[in-house]
């Protein structure tokens, strides 16, 4: 049972891990005989977007998927979403690492989690799958036996990426205005203006715009229509959609063409790509993970309709009566205090990909991308620090291993034993006790 919360986990993280089982395993549903099932469950995230479970329906890899609305009636009443092997492992890959710590208890379950920079519940894990030192020397020395450093899972997204059909020929730039309504607002007349701009002083550039998988078209040309309240700030204009031989695209009143790749995830297309010119956020660790320079763009101008943070602040912020005053106020604190924001800039200490933060404006936005495109060895530079930072692939096999280790023996499918009642399980919400070190002999 694999554990996320949101969109850019299911893509970098669950999505390979998932493909790596089924290879290695017999598993449902690919395998519709076998003794195993992979199941997905969705847990509780501020910052998730609530069309998780339909992303990773699509994937068609999982026995069984629970949206984030079910998870703590799944605590309380397992048997309502059917029957669950007695024995079985909780992988943890994305959100609070305290709800698999719930959801292990619940169930019985032996519990492995991947601890990108912390592990935080070391006592109630069997195995921990650490990325790298950071997250291994910041366990307590009395739990790093449980503990096997299995690198960056996102290091092996290049690997496939090269499988995955090329782009036309041409100087690519990405646009990633993001997935979420405060960035979109933002983000898609801020890009298509910027667009515009870089096109006139690069004719040569062609656009593409990955899709969000909790994102649609229509929203996206909502967002760059005047039904956005931020439309008029900028002097893109309404773009019309064309969808033909040469593929779904928007096309700008200027006559700027962005390619639109529905495609998840679209890391084969990204990869292929000069520039990125991203929101903050999962995609920036994406990129980063397929060597791909970027210019990480925080416009703070439109403070009012950016309350996108996470954290208990974060959901006053969003009180209705509190929006506008205290959002903000703890934006325009956020930008003043944010250290680093670019998660390849985070993992280095230093900064790798450029950051621009404050009134920023698409005419300076696209001179940068410019200049940029103008020194191509300014470009692999960055690439090259990238993947410098990405380290060696074959993390997701060393989890996959870890996965292993720590199942059953084949022969506990879900039709051999019933799940646990509220009865004989331990209460939803009740710690369990700390386990022994178990060991794959």
């Amino acid at each position: 049972m694999l554990v996320c919360n949101g969109p850019g986990e299911l893509s970098t993280w669950v999505r390979p891990l998932a493909l790596r089982l089924h290879r290695e395993l017999a598993l449902r549903p690919l395998d519709p005989d076998a003794d195993r099932a992979l199941d997905l469950v969705l847990v509780p995230c501020p910052n998730a977007t609530g069309r998780e479970h339909q992303v990773a329906a699509g994937m068609g890899l999982f026995n069984r998927i629970l949206p984030a609305r079910s998870f703590w009636r799944l605590l309380l009443w397992p048997r309502r979403y059917g029957f669950w092997p007695r024995q079985g492992v909780v992988v943890f890959l994305g959100g609070d690492q305290f709800w698999t710590v719930l959801l292990s208890a619940r169930l019985g379950y032996r519990h492995l989690t991947y601890a990108e920079w912390v592990a935080r519940w070391p006592r109630w894990n069997d195995a921990i799958a650490a990325m790298g030192p950071t997250a291994l020397d910041a366990l307590p020395r009395r739990w790093r036996d449980r503990a096997t450093v299995v690198g960056d899972l996102m290091a092996d997204l290049s690997e496939s990426a090269r499988q995955e059909m090329p782009l036309p020929a041409g100087e690519w730039v990405a646009l990633m205005p993001g997935s979420k309504r405060a960035k979109l607002q933002v983000g898609m007349p801020f890009l298509l203006e910027t667009a515009d701009r870089l096109a006139r002083l690069r004719p040569q550039v062609r656009f593409l715009l990955p899709v969000a998988p909790t994102t649609t078209v229509a929203e996206l040309l909502a967002y760059a229509s005047p039904a956005n309240p931020l439309f008029g700030s900028y002097s893109c204009g309404e773009p019309e959609l064309l969808d033909d031989a040469h593929g779904l695209r928007l096309r700008t009143p200027a006559g700027s063409e962005i390619l639109l790749l529905e495609t998840h995830p679209a890391h084969g297309a990204l990869s292929q790509c000069a520039l990125a010119l991203t929101t903050v956020g999962a995609n920036t660790a994406e990129l980063g993970a397929l060597g791909v320079p970027m210019i990480v763009l925080v416009p703070t101008q439109h403070l009012q309709v950016m309350q996108a943070w996470d954290g208990g602040i974060g959901i006053l912020a969003r009180l209705p009566l509190l929006r506008w005053l205290l959002g903000a106020a703890l934006t325009a604190w956020r930008m003043r205090n944010h250290g680093f924001l670019a998660w390849p800039n985070i993992s280095a200490g230093r900064m790798v990909v450029p950051e621009r933060v404050g009134s920023l404006t698409p005419a300076a936005i696209a001179q940068e991308a410019a200049d940029w495109l103008d020194q191509p060895q300014r470009l692999e530079g960055m690439r090259e620090d990238l993947r410098s930072l990405r380290g060696q692939p074959g993390a997701v096999a060393a989890l996959a291993a870890l996965v292993r280790q720590l199942l059953p023996a084949a022969g506990s499918g879900p039709g051999s034993e019933p799940a646990p009642g509220p009865e004989p399980g331990p209460s939803a919400g009740a710690l369990p006790a700390a386990p022994a070190p178990h060991r794959a002999d």
